[in-house]
């Protein structure tokens, strides 16, 4: 039961992410907020620190049960505020909220799954995450297109919160089972204020972004002072030097999530705004990443040799930064659409090799008890990565689509590009 319950909840927030990557360029285009296309990505990954950074040490002091509850009320609510928005601004609320909820309720399921299983069985957990994306991503950006064209973008998120309580439901048992404490780190809830500081900072470095003025240097600078002392507390130390060992596995999944997702997010904007599909045909491209992830993560988990890992990782991200590539080639020069599909389909499959791969080798590289915190610094490293990535190409892709939307295009992807080669170049130093 908590497997199928761990299971249920993946496979809803995915749903929800690849729907919502399919329906969001009709959002904009309805409420007028193409300036902030990428906010709508980036706030709700800058707010999941918010609840990374709570549900970490809550979820070691109380057990996961708490956090889980608290998270996905949050993701509920900011559902239905996202569904009844007028504005753009609106919009990118309820996204917060999103986000928010589901980094309390991912830090979890990682405790639950460190306390649950032994080590031997994490690396099949795992590829059952990934496995979760299978039915997401074979319906997901279909039913999200076709809602979009058909019903209504507001579909997209009003209809999920039906589903979410009895996912949730599912995992009670082993939540109330899982009480008893583990190790503390001794900061309590001291982090929350970094955390609520990283998070505003890197919406400002969105706001910023749309802004070439000197408010819009000011902004910049604040934005960049906040990141820059918030998030070396956030982080175990040696992150940004990726230290050998567990730091340079944070920092790794930090570059991978920015060099996918940061690409995956203009995809569909690419493909509906200059090649004039359907939302539901170019969900088609992220239902080949997803469907490709899930297989990458399955053929991970066959390979047992611990000392195999980072030629995963660098294969991974190898197969990311061709995938990219393939991207920068069809913003500027007429490739054919299906080619694009196939070259993402790559790219998930790397991203499935080396999630996962990442995921365990932070939990068997942390202390037994202080598993949440860095599940949580893990994730941190993720969200905050990418949502400073989504700020640069955002704001540069604001600036320069008004000039020339395949030059803003090209510009987005290069910088994608740029975190998945040097996710390949640090694979190695995953060994302790």
């Amino acid at each position: 039961m908590t497997t199928i319950g761990s299971v249920a909840l993946i496979s809803l927030f995915a749903f929800e992410v690849l729907a919502v990557s399919t329906a969001m360029p009709v959002a904009a285009a309805a409420l007028d907020g193409l300036n902030l296309y990428a906010l709508a990505f980036g706030a709700p990954l800058a707010a999941g620190v918010i609840g990374m950074v709570l549900g970490g040490p809550w979820s070691d002091r109380s057990g996961p049960g708490p956090a889980t509850w608290a998270g996905l009320s949050a993701f509920v609510l900011g559902l239905l505020v996202a569904g009844a928005a007028q504005t753009m601004v609106q919009l990118v609320v309820g996204r917060t909220l999103q986000g928010a909820g589901s980094g309390l309720v991912i830090v979890a399921l990682y405790v639950v799954v460190g306390r649950e299983y032994p080590a031997e069985l994490h690396p099949h957990i795992f590829a059952a995450f990934s496995t979760a994306w299978v039915l997401p991503s074979l319906v997901g950006p279909a039913i999200a297109g076709l809602l979009a064209e058909h019903v209504g973008w507001r579909w997209v998120f009003l209809g999920v919160p039906a589903i979410a309580i009895p996912a949730a439901l599912l995992l009670r048992p082993a939540l109330t089972r899982l009480t008893d404490p583990g190790e503390s780190g001794g900061e309590g809830l001291g982090p929350l204020r970094w955390a609520v500081l990283a998070a505003v900072s890197a919406g400002t470095l969105h706001v910023a972004g749309q802004h070439v003025s000197v408010t819009g240097a000011v902004l910049l600078g604040l934005a960049l002072l906040g990141l820059g002392l918030a998030l070396p507390r956030l982080l175990p130390t040696g992150v940004f030097r990726a230290a050998r060992g567990l730091p340079a596995v944070i920092t790794l999944r930090g570059l991978f999530a920015a060099g996918f997702f940061t690409a995956e997010v203009f995809i569909p904007l690419m493909l509906i705004r200059e090649r004039g599909l359907s939302p539901s045909l170019a969900g088609i491209a992220l239902t080949m990443g997803a469907l490709s992830w899930s297989i990458g993560s399955n053929l991970q988990a066959r390979i047992s040799s611990p000392a195999r890992r980072p030629a995963i990782l660098r294969s991974g991200a190898s197969m990311i930064a061709v995938a990219i590539a393939v991207s920068v080639i069809t913003a500027v020069l007429p490739v054919p659409t299906p080619a694009l599909v196939v070259a993402w389909g790559l790219a998930g499959l790397g991203m499935g090799m080396a999630h996962p791969t990442l995921s365990m080798l932070a939990l068997s590289l942390a202390p037994s008890r202080r598993q949440g915190e860095a599940s949580a610094a893990l994730q941190i490293s993720d969200s905050m990565t990418t949502s400073v990535a989504l700020a640069v190409s955002g704001s540069i892709f604001a600036v320069l689509v008004t000039v020339s939307a395949p030059l803003a295009f090209l510009a987005s992807f290069l910088l994608a590009l740029a975190f998945a080669l040097g996710a390949a170049s640090l694979a190695d130093r995953v060994r302790p």
